[in-house]
């Protein structure tokens, strides 16, 4: 997400400084305050750092509270020092995916694990101590510069002829070049507050997947399972699509499908012509 950030920024020539984990510690209050001194000029702060690994976070909880959350705290002081607006990503696992309807921004969070509890803190302190900001939720984040489902789903074609994927696991899979344009456009806008941003339409992982390989041409067998087949850590929401009202209204579109960006995405990285 943060190098599409970047892609657009250069497209429209906005001048942007990225900073990476080596460069910047966002977990250290005194760093960060530090690095936003150095550049007088911003005029917002994007946040695209966070710690996801979902099934680690059970276990390494510390870590993920402290990235997730802490760091967070400290990106929406600096905004605060630099009089400038914090871009922050949050996450469908905020919710329990209990319900069989899109979540809506009225909707109250319950993260089934401790990742989405990781996120939710972050949300947290964005609500609480941020002057202005663009919270945005989103899901099943896809890209060409990060470890996700559909990469995960190439590799396995490649070593299998015969997969298991979830059928029970529904959500509306994102495009960061998507996400990225999204983000821009809204942070233009100077329309404050929630939102959630996602690829239009939504699907199983199964349906998902089975996209993925129909593109690619895989000969393999695709056979659907169930949460329960899988023993993972953490507990996914079964349900976690993401009523994007308030951001069409305010950018003045809707993303595309997620079928669509999806087959952009295989092109990008050179899978389909």
């Amino acid at each position: 997400l943060g190098q599409d950030i970047i892609q657009v920024c250069k497209a429209r020539n906005i001048p942007c400084i990225a900073a990476d984990s080596k460069s910047l510690d966002i977990t250290r209050y005194q760093d960060v305050m530090e690095f936003c001194r150095r550049y007088p000029d911003i005029s917002a702060i994007i946040n695209c750092a966070a710690y996801n690994a979902v099934d680690d976070a059970e276990i390494q909880w510390r870590k993920a509270f402290l990235v997730n959350g802490t760091g967070v705290r400290n990106l929406a002081l600096a905004a605060n020092s630099c009089k400038v607006p914090l871009v922050h990503y949050s996450s469908d696992y905020v919710f329990d995916g209990m319900q069989n309807t899109p979540y809506t921004l009225a909707d109250t969070p319950n993260p089934l694990s401790r990742y989405g509890k990781s996120k939710l803190l972050g949300e947290q302190y964005v609500r609480d101590l941020a002057h202005c900001y663009f919270l945005i939720r989103t899901s099943w984040v896809f890209g060409r510069g990060n470890i996700n489902f559909a990469r995960k789903i190439l590799e396995w074609s490649r070593e299998k002829t015969e997969l298991k994927v979830v059928t029970d696991q529904v959500s509306s899979p994102t495009y960061t070049v998507d996400l990225a344009r999204a983000t821009m456009d809204l942070l233009a806008t100077g329309l404050f507050g929630l939102y959630h941003i996602a690829n239009t339409g939504a699907c199983s992982r199964f349906a998902w997947a089975e996209h993925i390989l129909a593109r690619t041409g895989w000969k393999g067998t695709l056979i659907p399972a169930r949460s329960d087949d899988f023993k993972t850590a953490a507990r996914r929401p079964s349900y976690s699509v993401l009523d994007p009202y308030g951001t069409g209204e305010s950018i003045g579109y809707a993303l595309p499908t997620w079928q669509d960006a999806t087959d952009r995405f295989l092109k990008e990285i050179g899978v389909i012509l």
